[in-house]
């Protein structure tokens, strides 16, 4: 039995293995947390908009989405340090219900408002992709290599939708402390698969509802243009509910809002806590520890990882204030793919073989995994333009790949090269 599931990796390999994947968690569920707060706080944003009839100054915005992500930190701070994961699983459930409840009245409005219903929906969307199901990404006949390049360099295929997200959903579902302490709770292992397949299945009416959400947006600003639509795709849907929702349904999907920021960020920050306490204050710093200092540890730990994600939100706000171009998925799964390849990668090494596999080795195949990511998604290229340098010159048979791709290369390549160590090798 274990607490934090990187125990699993220390009793496989050995602890720098263990260290290393909650190191990269950690830093990983930090950085991605971070930058989900940022849009919760739009809502906000917006509402200084239609109060004071005016666009806010970029440092005037940047100081709004702070004093938001102050405040929706804060409380869920508050609960998360107190009730633990008690809290966290129940008032999930609680945040769940009010969601679904915001997704179906909306649905149900943007609906109402379009006159004929579906066949003026179907009419809309002329355009070939609109309404294309089977995207199989760019096709050459006559090479093979510029084809499989045009699928790894495309975000939305149905090799992406059956290669790519299996690997993020085994990578999100199966080394994220943040995910598996869930089903961690549950009283015997039935029960946790059970779970696993509980929230898989529950994700089909989430992504049905938003994708609704957002082809229901697109047609109802094409039949009834508002100049004053914000540019940012981001902020269409917060526009749409502050401006055309009754004040009684808009206070109900904001408060969803919250409640899908603030469940996601109590159980990121207890996942945050709890692996710094039992991956690393208990066996450094505490070794005779008492289970009195343990939760008063993860409780210091829940209010300071509360504060870094404070700032790593307005990092995002500031860079996407500075770029207003910027899309906010591939910046959150990014964040992913670069390291959770690597998790995985160890992770399926340990499930998958016996004899296979080193502590030492691990450090290396993570590190290879990270790298081969890097590379192959333009990663150093990017950072030198960021400081003005030219890019690096890159083969043009080279692909540069898409985000969600990103966790199945480095998980292919982490789990080969630590397959060629042996429990020999430590």
């Amino acid at each position: 039995r274990v607490v934090s599931i990187y125990e699993f990796l220390e009793k496989r390999f050995g602890p720098r293995s263990r260290q290393a994947a909650s190191a990269i968690f950690l830093i990983t569920r930090a950085l991605a947390s971070g930058t989900r707060l940022y849009v919760a706080a739009i809502v906000l944003v917006l509402g200084y908009e239609i109060y004071t009839g005016t666009h806010p100054t970029p440092m005037v915005e940047l100081g709004i989405y702070l004093l938001a992500l102050f405040v929706l930190v804060a409380l869920t701070a508050v609960y998360t340090a107190v009730g633990g994961i008690k809290a966290v699983v129940w008032t999930d459930v609680i945040q769940a219900c009010v969601m679904f409840s915001g997704l179906g009245f909306v649905m149900w409005h943007l609906w109402r408002s379009i006159p004929g219903g579906l066949p003026t929906i179907h009419g809309m969307l002329q355009n070939p992709d609109d309404l294309s199901f089977w995207n199989l990404g760019p096709y050459f006949p006559n090479d093979l290599w510029a084809t499989l390049r045009g699928v790894f360099e495309t975000e939305y295929t149905v090799w992406t939708a059956f290669f790519a997200a299996t690997f993020v959903t085994m990578a999100t579902h199966g080394t994220d402390q943040d995910m598996v302490q869930r089903m961690l709770t549950a009283k015997n292992p039935s029960k946790s698969r059970l779970a696993l397949v509980a929230s898989g299945l529950a994700d089909l009416p989430i992504v049905f509802a938003f994708l609704s959400i957002g082809i229901l947006l697109y047609v109802h600003y094409q039949q009834d243009p508002d100049p004053n639509l914000p540019t940012r795709n981001a902020h269409v849907f917060a526009y749409y509910i502050l401006h055309q929702l009754p004040p009684g349904f808009r206070g109900l999907l904001i408060a969803g809002i919250f409640a899908t920021a603030m469940g996601s960020l109590s159980t990121a920050l207890n996942a945050l806590a709890t692996s710094w306490v039992r991956d690393w204050y208990e066996p450094f710093f505490a070794p005779h520890f008492k289970n009195s200092n343990s939760l008063r540890a993860a409780r210091w730990s829940t209010v300071a990882f509360a504060g870094i994600l404070v700032l790593i939100g307005g990092a995002t706000a500031w860079v996407v204030i500075s770029n207003p171009t910027s899309r906010i998925l591939p910046i959150v799964l990014g964040v992913f793919g670069y390291t959770y390849g690597s998790l995985l990668g160890i992770f399926l090494l340990g499930a998958l073989t016996k004899n296979r596999g080193s502590d030492t080795g691990n450090l290396i195949a993570m590190v290879a995994g990270f790298l081969a990511v890097a590379v192959l998604s333009g990663l150093p290229s990017d950072l030198l333009k960021l400081i003005g340098l030219p890019p690096l010159p890159r083969p043009d048979w080279l692909p540069i790949i898409a985000f969600p791709w990103r966790i199945t290369f480095g998980t292919l390549t982490t789990f080969l090269v630590a397959y060629f160590f042996t429990p020999k090798s430590r």
